[in-house]
């Protein structure tokens, strides 16, 4: 595989800003807004929205995480028995404003299935999608994110990984090409 690093550790972090001051914009204090990250990897994103936006607010965010296992369309495919992550909503969601969060959107799956364990917590007045890495051309439902860290036209074989300095060693995002695919 051939390996191509789209956002370095500084891009990466700039683009971590952006998208919280574009957050700001239109949520001002965050006192009806709430942010949630999908499981497994939305909820690196979120823990470092959260960091950034206190920083800049001078108060607590309220985030949590949400696991989507089981209200994936594609759960009982597989023959390994499947292992759901925490889902951690200890809060009131009826009427907030909830922006949902996630790592890489690409065919828009794991958003519905998002969506859908959303509901089980209560109706939100809104919500709406950050995704840091938008894959455009693979949709299979028609979704797309409301803050858009980095776009990426990609072929379907290739892949992008989010990397965190917590998990990898360090920030970035890369794009793995297979060889001869270029």
């Amino acid at each position: 595989m051939e390996k191509q690093v789209i956002l370095n550790k500084k891009h990466f972090e700039l683009t971590l800003k952006r998208l919280c001051y574009q957050l700001i914009e239109s949520h001002n204090d965050f006192s009806e807004t709430v942010l949630i990250g999908l499981q497994p990897r939305g909820i690196n994103v979120v823990g470092r929205l959260k960091v950034l936006l206190e920083e800049i607010l001078g108060h607590e965010i309220i985030c949590g995480n949400l696991d989507i296992t089981f209200y994936r369309d594609d759960f009982r495919r597989t023959e390994k028995p499947l292992i759901p992550s925490v889902t951690n909503i200890d809060f009131v969601i009826e009427n907030k404003q909830v922006i949902l969060v996630d790592d890489v959107l690409f065919t828009g799956r794991t958003i519905r299935s998002g969506l859908d364990a959303l509901l089980a917590f209560g109706r939100p007045k809104k919500v709406e999608l950050l995704t840091l890495i938008d894959r455009r051309f693979k949709r299979d439902l028609p979704i797309q994110a409301d803050y858009v860290g980095e776009t990426v036209d990609t072929l379907s074989s290739e892949r992008v990984s989010v990397e965190w300095d917590e998990i990898e060693g360090e920030d970035k995002v890369v794009l793995y090409t297979p060889e001869g695919n270029e």
